[in-house]
């Protein structure tokens, strides 16, 4: 039998850290997803009810998420101004990596035109994390789009994805050698879904044709880009960060395992097989498991988070050794967690998930590194403010940060397993 100690042993140099999306925590950007939040907040708010309503701490964030000014980003977490503050927090809690993503509409705020003031700050911010030992990993496309390349179609026009490789090589050259992780985009069925298909995200259009369309060149913008870096140095590792939901049959009759497979085919599979021949390793962002009756998901919801998300994270094993046994590649868990403005599941998680972490790697699974979503509270696109992800809490107005007890304890942990590798 394994001992506790051995059952949380990792590699050394494994990535212990956090993540987070320039949008969501830096404040006062200006990009499409800001001119549509100004658009639609007061329609978002009188919504917020029949969306949310049934969850069963309606109670809790009626104020807010009824409230306009949830859905503004605004100055969000101002973590732009705190960053130096925040990577404090980061080097305390004994982590050695970051993620983040870099603001295309900062670089490039007009069409062919860089900013060499939003250049510099990422700059200066790189070389903030690399002075306290902490390994930058770098987003390229989180969810947010210039104005300009918005309004040109976006990645619903394959001739557009030149602008994003553009862009991805004049910011790799400039950061150089400071970073060697680089993520293209970020959960691309998640955009793709959100903004063509369910029309819940700008630019809210319905339309499958769409969807397939923004799917493929966002794979094309991915394997485009990816080449584009290696050419530049073969030493950056490049990825996407693929939202994994794994599906899971909850009987044994035939309609459920084959929907389970269907299900987890255009979950990761569809656009995966895409893009694998440029990743040099997985990133994976794992939240939650579906479990499959017939055709149909119906989860146990023994304990679900804030936003009503059934908290599966034991189910973390088996969607890695899924996706190492099918792609063969290292991973990086680039995203996992939990809304949880009570603290209540958040040690309970991160314990479950470590352990699952150690089980798939006992099983094979080259596992290179966990980042935490998030280090900070942060603007949840369409939901606004009210959902509460961060080990750290975010005091919105006066930007106070406060350690949530899960992350006190998690800092200990995280010292005990690293004074151990």
């Amino acid at each position: 039998m394994t001992s506790p100690k051995q059952s949380l042993q990792f590699p050394k140099r494994f990535l212990w850290g956090a993540a987070v999306a320039a949008h969501q925590v830096e404040g006062n950007t200006h990009n499409q997803w800001t001119v549509w939040e100004l658009e639609h907040a007061k329609t978002l708010a009188a919504q917020a009810e029949y969306q949310y309503g049934d969850l069963p701490n309606w109670d809790d964030i009626k104020k807010d998420a009824t409230n306009p000014d949830n859905y503004i980003s605004g100055a969000a977490a101002n973590h732009y101004q705190l960053y130096e503050h925040d990577f404090e927090i980061i080097k305390k809690m004994n982590m050695n990596s970051f993620r983040f993503s870099i603001e295309w509409s900062r670089i490039e705020p007009e069409e062919g035109v860089w900013s060499a003031e939003g250049i510099e700050h990422y700059v200066q911010y790189i070389d903030a994390l690399k002075k306290r030992g902490i390994e930058p990993v770098i987003t390229l496309f989180h969810f947010t789009l210039p104005v300009w390349f918005s309004e040109m179609g976006g990645f619903e026009q394959r001739k557009n994805v030149q602008y994003f490789v553009r862009f991805a090589e004049k910011i790799v050259s400039e950061l150089g050698p400071s970073v060697r992780y680089i993520i293209t985009i970020n959960e691309p069925e998640v955009y793709a879904t959100e903004s063509y298909y369910l029309a819940s995200w700008p630019p809210a259009v319905s339309s499958k044709r769409k969807w397939r369309t923004v799917m493929n060149n966002l794979a094309l913008a991915h394997n485009r880009t990816a080449k584009a870096i290696h050419t530049m140095n073969r030493r950056y590792k490049v990825s996407v960060a693929k939202n994994s939901n794994y599906f899971y049959a909850g009987d044994n009759a035939l309609l459920s395992r084959k929907s389970a497979e269907l299900f987890q085919y255009f979950q990761d599979d569809y656009f995966l097989k895409k893009v694998v021949k440029q990743c040099d390793f997985l990133g994976v962002n794992y939240y939650f498991s579906n479990r499959v009756y017939g055709y149909r998901v119906h989860n146990p919801d023994v304990k679900t988070s804030d936003m009503g998300w059934d908290l599966s994270p034991a189910n973390l094993e088996q969607a890695l050794e899924r996706l190492h046994d099918k792609y063969d590649l290292p991973i990086i868990i680039t995203e996992n967690g939990l809304a949880d403005s009570t603290d209540e599941h958040r040690q309970w998680w991160l314990m479950q998930t470590i352990i699952a972490m150690q089980r798939a790697m006992r099983s094979g699974v080259k596992l290179e590194g966990y980042l935490h979503w998030s280090l900070l509270d942060n603007f949840e696109w369409d939901k606004g403010k009210w959902p509460r992800f961060g080990l750290i809490a975010v005091d919105y107005k006066t930007y106070k940060r406060s350690p949530r007890p899960s992350a006190i304890w998690y800092a200990k942990l995280l010292k005990k397993i690293r004074s151990e590798a």
